[in-house]
């Protein structure tokens, strides 16, 4: 079926959610393509259930419909096509994004991988294309059997009544033999499964997607609960976090007072997600992949030439032409795991500690249209195969079933400026070493001389933006998130703090002064007092303030004498068996706090590890 509508005519029709009658389309994927008259041709002396039939038009609707979204984007690219693919100017982009359905939200990394993609099918043909359906092929349904389009006369799904925490039973009809005949052939047949440890006991099973992976039946079984509806806006506890490379989230908590000029204020504790091994082996991967394609590419046109010549195709050509294409695929398939790996740690480390921080939102900047420029091939490659897109669907997901609210801020600006006074920071290589660099940033300004790491200092300042903008946030309708589209100046200024003056209100007699004329000027006591602990008397001796064998001052917390190097503290280092083996032996996070922000604001300070106060922009 789907093979049979891929064309711009059908896509159309498909999309525009009326019949030729004019009546609206139904959502379900099955209903609409009947009503539409595309039909399954079934085999001659074969019997198939119209609930079998259900599936294939299900899953053949849901394949066409989402076509439609680049099918859109494609034309869109051909009726605003530049003189300069390569290098559009602002009146071309202006019009291109007039000419988008969804034109500010479309990223802007999609258009130029579509624009490539126009290009290349030009160079090679020397004209444009005329729809998406010309320079891709028919997209595969897959190998999978879609049990929400049936109703219980073909498949039911419950609980296994023996153990229904563990185990739930699928009961489907299956034919008994390659080619049914009669109803007779198809049989109800009962499969009992293992349901996985997460899924809640009071959670509603609902009907499931059956696949076969090398020779075992999968049950994709989606399951639904009730969880707390995330809010919109009205946060006070806040998580961010800023995307790096080899340290891939950088991010804290923080917290929004209730005065009349609201402050943000952080502990300064950040927690990091480094997956730096992980990473390394998704770009082994990624270039052991291009250099097989690289090679199929090869052999494909050797072969071609040789047909063209007339002659018959090297037979060691193809045979070895079906083993690169069979290792692409394999090596296809360990990408795919391990970004999916990486996907779902990632996701359940900043779930995990939003939850341990009492946090109701979680801010993240839209990095979709990142362009890595600049940097050199290898890092500017890097950092563009980095799956950013799939840990923020997956952590919506995880999310809302906690009832956290994921919330997309602009990123102009995040790592540009100083998170407390706003001055444009310096960036240079390392705090020893200020060559212009990327890594470390510093605050030039004379009152504060903040100095911090480029991504410490950007999830600050996301998450500022974010909880003084919360009330700006919109849901988008097409995609159901949360979303920040704009920054206000007016928002975007540093807080003015009233300095206490003490109150100077005559109250009862004046205090009695030392006279300045009468003060000894030298460092003797008086004569007339013994000096003691409490007011010793005269300098003391040269060097460094000598610590007390029991008595601890907050500047010197332990004994240490002054020519001793105080051991730093330990960071977190897993070793041992904490490492695991695998994905986990090279993914490492820092481990969750279970303090969340007391229910009054912390007071504001400058020390280190303490709070401090942080600006939206």
């Amino acid at each position: 079926m789907v093979q049979e509508h891929w064309n711009g005519a059908d896509l159309a029709h498909l999309a525009s959610g009326v019949d030729r009658s004019g009546t609206s389309l139904p959502s379900q994927g099955w209903m609409a393509l009947r009503r539409l008259g595309w039909s399954v041709t079934v085999a001659e002396g074969v019997y198939v259930p119209d609930r079998v039939v259900r599936i294939v038009q299900e899953q053949a609707g849901r394949v066409l419909r989402s076509a439609w979204w680049r099918a859109e984007i494609t034309a869109a690219l051909l009726a605003t096509w530049p003189a300069d693919p390569a290098r559009r100017t602002e009146a071309e982009w202006e019009a291109l994004r007039a000419a988008l359905p969804d034109g500010p939200v479309v990223a802007t990394s999609v258009l130029l991988a579509r624009t490539r993609q126009i290009a290349a099918f030009q160079d090679r043909h020397r004209r444009l294309l005329a729809d998406v359906t010309e320079c891709e092929s028919a997209p595969r349904a897959g190998g999978q059997v879609v049990l929400a389009a049936v109703d219980k006369q073909l498949a039911t799904l419950e609980r296994c009544p023996e153990d229904p925490v563990r185990y739930g039973v699928l009961t489907v009809r299956l034919p008994v033999k390659p080619a049914p005949a009669c109803r007779a052939d198809w049989r109800a047949v009962r499969i009992r499964f293992r349901l996985p440890p997460h899924v809640p006991a009071t959670a509603v099973l609902c009907a499931p997607t059956l696949r076969v992976r090398q020779g075992r039946l999968l049950l994709d079984v989606p399951y639904a609960f009730v969880v707390a509806k995330p809010e919109r806006a009205g946060h006070r506890t806040a998580v961010a976090f800023d995307w790096g490379l080899n340290t891939m989230l950088t991010g804290g908590a923080l917290h929004l007072t209730g005065e009349a000029q609201p402050r943000v204020l952080t502990d300064g504790h950040p927690v990091y997600f480094r997956a730096g091994g992980v990473l390394a082996k998704a770009d082994r991967l990624r270039v052991h992949a291009e250099h097989i394609s690289a090679r199929i590419d090869q052999l494909r046109t050797l072969i071609a030439s040789r047909q063209e010549r007339g002659m018959r195709p090297n037979p060691w050509l193809v045979a070895k032409l079906t083993v690169l294409e069979a290792e692409r695929e394999r090596v296809a398939r360990r990408r795919t795991r391990l970004n999916a790996a990486l996907t779902r740690a990632a996701a359940r480390f900043m779930t995990d500690h939003a939850v341990a921080a009492g946090a109701r939102v979680i801010y993240l900047e839209d990095l979709r249209d990142i362009q890595a420029r600049g940097k050199g091939r290898t890092l500017n490659t890097r950092l563009s195969q980095t799956v950013r897109g799939a840990i923020v669907t997956h952590l919506r997901h995880r999310a809302a079933a906690h009832g956290i609210a994921v919330v997309i801020v602009p990123p102009r600006g995040t790592s540009k400026y100083c998170p407390y006074c706003l001055t444009a920071f310096h960036h240079h290589k390392a705090p020893n070493n200020r060559a212009a660099g990327w890594a470390w940033a510093t605050c030039p300004g004379d009152a504060c001389g903040y100095s911090t790491g480029r991504d410490h200092a950007a999830w600050q300042r996301i998450g500022a933006r974010g909880l003084t903008h919360q009330h700006k946030t919109s849901l988008d309708r097409a995609s159901k998130t949360f979303v920040i589209r704009s920054v206000v100046e007016a928002l975007d200024r540093t807080s003015t703090v009233q300095q206490q003056t003490r109150d100077r209100t005559k109250s009862g007699p004046t205090a009695k002064r030392p006279v300045p004329g009468k003060r000894r000027m030298v460092p003797a006591p008086p004569g007339n007092r013994t000096p003691t602990r409490a007011r010793p008397g005269g300098k003391r001796p040269a060097g460094r303030t000598p610590t007390h064998p029991t008595h601890r001052s907050r500047r010197c917390p332990r004994q240490q004498g002054p020519t001793t190097i105080g051991t730093p503290a330990r960071p977190h280092r897993p070793d041992g068996a904490r490492l695991g083996a695998g994905f986990h032996r090279h993914a490492h996070t820092t481990p969750t706090r279970g303090q969340p922000w007391p229910s009054h604001p912390p007071e504001r300070s400058r020390t280190p590890g303490t709070t401090q106060e942080t600006q939206a922009d």
